[in-house]
């Protein structure tokens, strides 16, 4: 029987929980699309794809897109944004970070704040390296949390604090790997890097939309303690944030960034 995770489990809630939108999308797709040169025939893949925030844009635009991903519950949710799967995009429910592909398969690999959950990253990148087609691209890229909801989430951290005992290991979300040196790596292996904004925008949101997220523990650190201790926890955070913010119906605004690490070989 395929065991559940985290990700099965705020697929439903993952778009809206988050901030990329489909229309930052499409600006993100013209800046990559730009950046690698792409053309009809250009190959996309990429390892967790999620419900493809990321890579929607491509796929209409009629780009060849393969998304691996651990999770059949984002992988349905991503589907479900079609009428009918076109042919121009293959989904596998696998570990992303084994890639069952051929050498030389993909002009483009793009991983979304994504190496960390990977256990051993230097045979992954060594992975990716093999499947890139010669001159292909490896983009390693990140969306930057807004500033006013790390915040935000900083405050929920402070109260969930006092209900998760030093000593207890939580329950863990994703396989951490300290010090990864992606630049310096695949340096080492021919790669020229470029560090590059495709785009920077602002985020708003009002404390109860924000507040209605972590009730929906559409994050991981959500899931470090039982449902009993969880509604405590909710409780005292939305006590605090009520007179912290004010109001509800506060805005809290800031600017997001969505952060691309360039390589191409050399």
């Amino acid at each position: 029987m395929r065991k559940s995770n985290y990700y099965d489990n705020i697929a439903q809630i993952y778009d809206q929980t988050r901030w990329l939108t489909e229309s930052i999308a499409e600006e993100v797709a013209d800046f990559i699309i730009n950046l690698t040169s792409a053309t009809s025939k250009t190959s996309f893949l990429e390892p967790g794809i999620g419900t493809g925030l990321n890579m929607m844009p491509l796929v209409r635009r009629g780009y060849f897109v393969t998304g691996i991903d651990i999770s059949s519950e984002m992988l349905d949710q991503f589907r479900r944004k079609f009428d009918v799967v076109p042919p121009n995009l293959q989904l596998i429910n696998a570990d992303a970070s084994q890639l069952p592909f051929a050498d030389n398969s993909f002009d483009v690999v793009l991983t979304v704040h994504m190496l960390h959950t990977v256990v051993n990253w230097r045979n992954f990148l060594d992975d990716i390296n093999r499947v890139l087609k010669p001159g292909g691209f490896y983009l390693n890229c990140q969306w930057i949390t807004p500033p006013a909801r790390k915040e935000f989430e900083g405050y929920f951290r402070q109260v969930l604090s006092k209900y998760v005992s030093i000593n207890q290991k939580p329950p863990q979300i994703d396989k951490k790997t300290p010090e990864i040196d992606v630049e310096e790596y695949l340096q080492s292996q021919g790669y020229a890097a470029n560090y590059l904004v495709a785009k920077a925008w602002m985020v708003s949101n009002t404390v109860e939309e924000l507040l209605s997220f972590f009730q929906a523990r559409a994050y991981g650190l959500c899931w470090q303690v039982s449902d009993e201790v969880f509604e405590q926890v909710m409780n005292e955070f939305a006590e605090f944030c009520l007179d912290y913010y004010g109001s509800g119906k506060t805005m809290i605004s800031s600017e997001a960034k969505f952060e691309i690490w360039s390589y191409r070989a050399i």
